[in-house]
């Protein structure tokens, strides 16, 4: 014979008391902790994020691709602009990929600013493997 409560609804199980010890009561949950674990976690790798950025990012040197004209077969001129430490050089990593995205063309070209200069302009025909389809600057670096 089977001990039943009054209290408990139909169908839910009836445990011995004492014997698999406290039961929690349904309640509301605490969202708050968890809330407070994200912001936490996401302000931790925002840190991380910046740290890595300040030690291996370099904001001194940026190009960006003005045009790319004159394709051939066999080249295409690429007109792109770098941001360099003033008076500074870069070397800059020019390709060209055709329509299927290979890679038909690739080059380091160094570009060098006049002493009050932070932004040069630079004009470069790279040679190809086959008829490109855009031209572009992969990244700038300091030279050397």
């Amino acid at each position: 014979m089977t001990e039943t409560h009054a209290t408990l609804p139909p169908g839910a199980p009836a445990f011995p008391p004492g014997r698999y010890g406290r039961r929690r009561e349904p309640g509301r949950r605490r969202p708050l902790l968890a809330v407070l674990l994200a912001v936490a976690m996401v302000a931790v790798m925002t840190l991380v994020a910046v740290r890595l950025y300040r030690q291996y990012g370099d904001p001194n040197y940026d190009a960006e691709v003005i045009t790319y004209t004159g394709i051939t077969d066999s080249q295409v001129l690429v007109d792109f602009r770098v941001t360099v430490p003033e008076g500074g050089s870069a070397v800059c990593l020019v390709r060209a990929r055709d329509r299927d995205g290979a890679e038909v063309g690739r080059e380091e070209v160094t570009v060098t600013a006049r002493p009050d200069q932070r932004h040069v302009s630079a004009q470069h025909r790279l040679a190809t493997t086959a008829r490109p389809f855009i031209g572009e600057v992969l990244r700038c670096r300091p030279p050397g």
